[in-house]
């Protein structure tokens, strides 16, 4: 927050309230440095502070998140069922990012991707800001091989593998990803490996909610899917049916020391 100038502690307290001016009193208000602001504090116009929000109760996630590799650049984690990356929503404290910040002591620390919270697997974080940007743009123009695994019914009719193509659409106001008319924007192969109903998905696109759409948009909504084909209610302290996705794989040339990457979860379906 940007502020006019003068003692810190009346103009939080004039703007925002007895419980901004607490917060400063508690300690928990710090300067662009990391200085504690503290009640006697004068700062100049334009300077800036940071007040940290009261975060909500969340419903610990029971699972661990082991990390399958680390070094200087990297850190790639076997993400759970039901952990989000990162903060979004009502999901703070029981991310992904936060929790390895802490456990790991990395304040830099970054998604370089996205797994949903539902899906299980690999996933890789960034160490430095200085890296953060290549490996970012790597994932962005599609130069990560991914493979991922997937329970869903059998179907003998349908003729597999398949490519499914479609434009995907997803808007903020609703929870569910849709299809519609026009050029495609996502594609993903789809083939059965086993007759028992497990499937290995490549995603050739990286659309948001993309597999759990095209399986469905197939007549094979993947087991345990809350989203699709129908919303479900399920409360938010039910871990019992996860969402029978994984990130099985990432493989790369890592575009700092350029050296062919390849990572697979421990997890099975």
């Amino acid at each position: 927050m940007r502020l006019r100038g003068g003692a810190v502690l009346v103009e939080l307290a004039n703007r925002f309230g007895e419980a901004a001016a607490a917060k400063v009193l508690a300690g928990e208000v710090v300067c662009a440095d990391g200085t504690v602001v503290g009640a006697a504090t004068v700062l100049p116009p334009n300077a800036d502070v940071y007040l940290y929000r009261d975060l909500p109760d969340e419903v610990p996630v029971p699972f661990d998140v082991p990390v399958l590799y680390r070094d200087e650049n990297v850190v790639v984690v076997d993400k759970p069922h039901f952990l989000a990356t990162m903060p979004r929503g009502g999901h703070v404290a029981e991310t992904a990012l936060v929790r390895l910040r802490r456990s790991l002591d990395l304040p830099e620390l970054s998604p370089a991707h996205r797994l949903d919270r539902l899906t299980a697997g690999v996933l890789l974080f960034t160490v430095r800001r200085e890296v953060r940007g290549a490996y970012q743009t790597m994932f962005a123009r599609g130069e990560v091989s991914k493979s991922y695994l997937a329970r869903a019914p059998v179907d003998p009719s349908l003729a597999l593998p398949v490519v499914v193509r479609s434009r995907i659409i997803k808007e903020r106001s609703r929870l569910q990803a849709f299809e519609e008319p026009g050029e495609p924007n996502s594609e993903t192969l789809v083939e059965l490996i086993s007759g028992d109903g497990l499937y290995r998905l490549t995603p050739r696109t990286g659309r948001t909610h993309q597999l759990r759409v095209h399986m469905a948009s197939l007549g094979l909504p993947i087991d345990g899917d809350p989203l699709y084909p129908e919303v479900l209610d399920v409360a938010p302290d039910d871990f019992t049916r996860p969402l029978q996705l994984l990130a099985q794989r990432l493989e790369f040339d890592d575009p700092v020391t350029k050296v062919r990457r390849s990572f697979e979860s421990a997890r099975t379906l």
